[in-house]
């Protein structure tokens, strides 16, 4: 067996290169690219190992660390998870920066290899600029906070460590069951280390994403339960999308008869206006799935880890005698709530339960209600949709133009505040990739960033960026790094001045409004940002806009421009869509001098009555 003498760093980089993917476009590479930031922890050694690989693995550089990782984080959903990225940051603030979006991909499942820079292995120059320092154990640097949010953690402190850990990496990354984040730390001095790797490491490798048949016990059991419901309903979440099940879901639920409701990484599983189609589920749900939802005797989840946003808190399905089942990649969430598992590929084990059913479908009077209430949301919609002459429209009213103006071969992104539930709720997708939410971690501050890894994976599609003035303030250097590339967003900033949504959650639970609009927060002046001129500091076109007919000329515009596109229109903070939607859980305290808070908690004690916990 031949060997070549590398720096653990150029090892890494030209494993990295030599991967490649199955996808139903052909094989390509599974590393479209590796986003840096470079510092004293990683431009000696792995930035020199880029340079080497630049051809074949692209490296980009960003502006914020934690907007680099939303990127990688947003390319990998917008590819389904069959690609992903890598990023590298030094070894202190850079690293911890990366954090928070390690957390958005392991809450979301979604594929990223953290390459943070670490301290030097031999200690000899103990302690390095940046370097965190715990008083009782050494070991422990700051890419230890790491350790929660990633799905593998590795801390490379010899160079012939690559090579176990490398593919056990890749297969954590490449695993629809396991997927998530990755992290290798990499000890400076170690990075430049040379050592005699096995030329087989760096042999061309194509990795075929796993598809689980279901087990046929399992499988025999959960038809039966089927075949026996009378008002069944089916919830598609992120993993019918990754799993390109979304003609086997089509079919399905045509088949049988079996209203569909979507989680909101499941939104665009079916088109908004299918037949069976009844939106949004949940605390941001639309009235159609969330009535059929209470009235369900048996809930097919499929690819979701149904949290509390979905079930209502657990007290959404109303049924004393529903029956919950779990057909998931993951066992870990097959077995919530006390469900029967079915664990399998979305595509496969739909497909096993098509063939499974025979010709047995949901009763004609379940199909019928579902489709009344289909249409009654519609006509809801309509009207929250609708655009008024009101000098601060609504967030429905801006989303409903952008909607209508929006192309079929467009991209929503979005992430937090109160846009994503009104988006879950009233936006109407022409199908699968058409709707980005990241609402699993709800990030303040993915928005842009994620719409440019967004249109890095899909740079055929308009990616339109929703984003709240809140989120803006956060997070907004990506609109540079995007014209840098060249990678035209439209972003449209919904401004409140402040945290409206936060601020109506404030009120619902008795509070006063505090510390989230502006103008209730401690100050001397009230600043009226100017986003449009903040935008075009940062080399985008943009526009301040008034009303729901500018803002319409403007999208034309911007439509058309050849660079990212920034328009600003200031919106009504304290307007929302009421109709649809179920309860949340969120805590009222259960004393309080004011009456407001007392009485939300009388209101609180009774929903929280409604909640079935199991397991």
């Amino acid at each position: 067996m031949g060997t070549v003498r590398l720096t653990m760093a150029q090892a890494l980089v030209r494993y990295l290169a030599a991967q490649r993917v199955e996808t139903p476009e052909g094989i390509t590479s599974l590393f479209a690219g590796v986003w840096a930031i470079f510092g004293h922890g990683n431009v000696a050694g792995l930035g020199e190992a880029l340079y080497q690989h630049r051809e074949e693995l692209p490296t980009y550089r960003a502006h914020n660390e934690q907007a680099m990782a939303h990127a990688a984080i947003a390319f990998a959903k917008a590819s389904r998870r069959r690609r992903m990225m890598a990023c590298t940051s030094s070894i202190g603030p850079g690293a911890t920066n990366m954090v928070t979006a390690a957390a958005v991909a392991h809450v979301n499942r979604l594929p990223v290899l953290f390459l943070p820079g670490d301290v030097f292995a031999s200690r000899r120059p103990d302690p390095v600029l940046q370097q965190v320092e715990d008083f009782g154990d050494p070991t422990v640097t700051a890419n230890d906070c790491f350790r929660p949010v990633s799905r593998f953690w590795d801390r490379i402190t010899r160079p012939e460590q690559i090579i176990t850990s490398l593919p056990r990496a890749v297969s954590v990354l490449t695993d629809p069951a396991d997927c998530g984040p990755v992290t290798l730390a990499l000890c400076q001095d170690v990075q430049a280390e040379a050592y005699d790797y096995p030329e087989s490491l760096f042999d061309q490798c194509v990795h075929r994403l796993r598809r689980a048949d279901p087990d046929e016990a399992e499988l025999s059991r959960v038809a039966k339960l089927l075949r026996n419901a009378h008002m069944p309903i089916l919830i598609a979440g992120g993993g019918v999308i990754y799993s390109g099940a979304t003609d086997a879901l089509a079919n399905f639920a045509t088949s049988y008869g079996i209203p569909v409701v979507e989680t909101q990484a499941g939104k665009g599983a079916l088109p908004w206006d299918h037949a069976m189609a009844l939106g949004a589920i949940g605390v941001t749900g639309s009235g159609a799935a969330n009535a059929l939802a209470a009235e369900a005797d048996l809930i097919l989840a499929v690819g979701t880890r149904l949290q509390d946003f979905t079930t209502g808190s657990r007290a959404l399905f109303r049924n004393p005698d529903r029956t919950l089942i779990q057909l998931n990649a993951a066992a870990f969430d097959a077995g919530k709530h006390g469900a029967v598992s079915l664990v399998c590929d979305a595509e496969r084990g739909l497909s096993a339960l098509s063939r499974a059913l025979a010709d047995w479908s949901a009763p004609a009077a379940w199909r019928d209600r579902a489709r009344q209430e289909q249409a009654q949301w519609i006509e809801t919609a309509d009207q929250a949709l609708a655009p008024s002459n009101a000098e601060f429209p609504s967030d429905a009213q801006v989303m409903g133009a952008v909607n209508r103006l929006a192309g079929e071969s467009s991209t929503v992104v979005c992430a937090a505040g109160g846009l994503p539930g009104e988006l879950h709720k009233l936006w109407r997708p022409a199908g699968p990739g058409s709707y980005h939410l990241e609402y699993g971690y709800s990030c303040m501050g993915y928005e842009i960033a994620g719409g440019l890894g967004v249109k890095m994976a899909r740079p055929e599609r308009e990616v339109i960026v929703l984003v709240g003035d809140g989120s803006y303030l956060m997070l907004n250097s990506e609109i540079a790094t995007s014209v840098m590339l060249g990678m035209k967003l439209i972003v449209v900033v919904l401004d409140n001045r402040g945290f409206g949504c936060i601020d109506r959650l404030q009120n619902a639970a008795g509070g006063a409004s505090f510390n989230n609009l502006f103008a209730d927060t401690v100050h001397t002046e009230l600043v009226d940002v100017d986003f449009a001129a903040h935008a075009a500091s940062l080399g985008a076109d943009s526009r301040k806009v008034s009303g729901i007919a500018d803002l319409e000329a403007a999208f034309d515009e911007a439509a058309k421009a050849d660079r990212t596109f920034v328009i600003v229109i200031e919106t009504d903070p304290l307007a929302s869509t009421g109709a649809g939607g179920a309860w949340w859980d969120v805590a009222v305290p259960e004393v309080s001098p004011r009456k407001q808070v007392r009485e939300a908690r009388s209101a609180y004690e009774a929903e929280r009555a409604r909640q079935r916990v199991e397991r």
